[in-house]
């Protein structure tokens, strides 16, 4: 699963990367090194400018919050069980198949975190997890494969501007070699020659979708170990994302 990742880049230069021309942030989310679920997030996505609009749909900016609510919920707290949808079922599944066939998105990531069981045992009798980062070896940007929803609340009057809640989730697959030993599941990648053909909002078949997302080349990504203030979600800052000798990783 994906369940902490580090986003730390500025909405410019998101912008920039993902060829954006239509950027909806008016508040700039703060750098975050241990982004959990619930928070809010950038995402890259293709909308019209507006519902009634002729216009074809423009590459957008926006903020969602991590967990998805389907738009038939009746309780928007089921997002805090769908921050993962996994790529084996996502077509199928009744809380992704509509999202997957029409509201796909990129999700933004300097990389992701992992915890790996060691032979070392807690003062509970139950083996220590020693976090690991994982990130692009180039230092570019992780586009995560990413599905969204906009969730109407029943609760809020028609012309209340936050009636209409926008959620996301991370696409998952087998782990590659290269990091599987540290988890058998990790976020789908989607590489830029593919970006178009996974935003692009019409709707598309199974067949279309699903060859656009292939696990990472091997030798894409690096992972090393880094220390346990991560596993505290009040902790945040460039120093979760530095790596520690492997050594003391596993003393």
């Amino acid at each position: 699963m994906c369940g902490r990742y580090a986003s730390s880049r500025k909405p410019e230069d998101l912008v920039e990367e993902f060829e954006v021309v239509d950027s909806r942030i008016r508040q700039p989310l703060e750098a975050d090194y241990n982004v959990a679920p619930t928070k809010e997030v950038y995402a890259v996505m293709e909308r019209k400018p507006s519902r009634d609009s002729e216009e074809e749909p423009q590459r957008q900016l926006r903020s969602l919050r991590w967990g998805l609510v389907p738009s038939w919920a009746k309780d928007p707290s089921i997002g805090n069980r769908m921050i993962n949808a996994r790529m084996e079922t996502v077509a199928e599944k009744p809380a992704f198949r509509r999202a997957f066939a029409a509201r796909r998105c990129l999700l933004p990531a300097d990389g992701y975190f992992e915890w790996y069981p060691t032979s070392q045992k807690t003062k509970a009798g139950k083996p220590r997890k020693q976090p690991f980062f994982i990130r692009p070896t180039d230092g570019r940007v992780l586009a995560m494969a990413g599905l969204y929803e906009i969730w109407r609340d029943p609760t809020r009057d028609e012309e209340d501007p936050e009636r209409f809640r926008w959620t996301c989730t991370v696409l998952t697959t087998q782990a590659e070699d290269a990091v599987g030993h540290i988890h058998d599941r990790m976020p789908l990648m989607v590489e830029r020659e593919r970006w178009a053909a996974w935003l692009d909002p019409s709707s598309a078949t199974t067949d279309d979708l699903l060859p656009l997302l292939v696990p990472a080349a091997p030798g894409r990504l690096e992972a090393f170990p880094v220390a346990p203030l991560v596993s505290n979600v009040r902790n945040n800052g460039p120093e979760l994302v530095e790596p520690i000798p492997l050594e003391e990783a596993l003393a």
